[in-house]
């Protein structure tokens, strides 16, 4: 019984840190990371600022752990991509956890987007572009000619642009989404192509 009531403690206090996360978050985004308070963040949750205090003591606190919660299945795709066969099917498939990645933390990436200089003071800025430069590095062929390079970049920053430049395009965000996930990919496939000769 005891085991129950501490696993219920635990999933709780990971509730609230949820909770204070996702609030943080949309007052960054509503008014800018340097004009939200501790103070506001516990307001809107409706909890003291000791309550809050408990799971975070700054709100830089709060940031870097929003990215490092959202961005974790990105070193998760990073180890995985590592361990295996460099073959076209590898490079697709990290192409579709790219992007179901990005967007299940669409509201993080347009947080770092709009606030850059936030995000390279507190340097989570430098840790993304790691992982970026670390996921090109497993979908370029070390052999490719630098025509087939740029595809493979330009094949992550589709991805990337489909979420900030394509939100105001009239049209399904499903099928945008979609139809960026088909472009990002056909990239992948014609630079592995190139890279293998005809």
């Amino acid at each position: 019984m005891g085991g129950t009531m501490d696993g219920t403690r635990k999933r709780r206090r990971g509730d609230t840190r949820q909770r204070i996360q996702d609030v943080a978050l949309e007052l960054f985004a509503e008014q800018g990371y340097e004009k939200t308070s501790l103070r506001e963040i516990a307001e809107r949750l409706e909890v003291t600022k000791a309550a809050l205090y408990y799971h975070f003591k700054t709100k830089e606190e709060i940031l870097v752990s929003i990215f490092e919660d959202l961005t974790k299945p990105i070193e998760e795709l990073i180890e995985w991509g590592r361990q295996q066969p460099h073959t076209l099917d590898t490079k697709q498939e990290i192409v579709r956890r790219y992007a179901e990645t990005l967007y299940g933390a669409a509201p993080l990436f347009r947080f770092m987007h709009d606030n850059q200089a936030t995000v390279r003071e507190l340097r989570i800025g430098d840790s993304f572009k790691e992982r970026i430069r670390s996921l090109r590095d497993i979908i370029i062929d070390p052999d490719a000619d630098m025509v087939d390079q740029v595809r493979c970049v330009s094949a992550i920053f589709t991805l990337h642009a489909g979420m900030f430049l394509l939100q105001d395009l009239e049209g399904d965000p499903e099928d945008k989404n979609k139809a960026v996930l088909e472009v990002a990919t056909d990239l992948v496939t014609q630079a592995h192509r190139g890279a293998k000769g005809p």
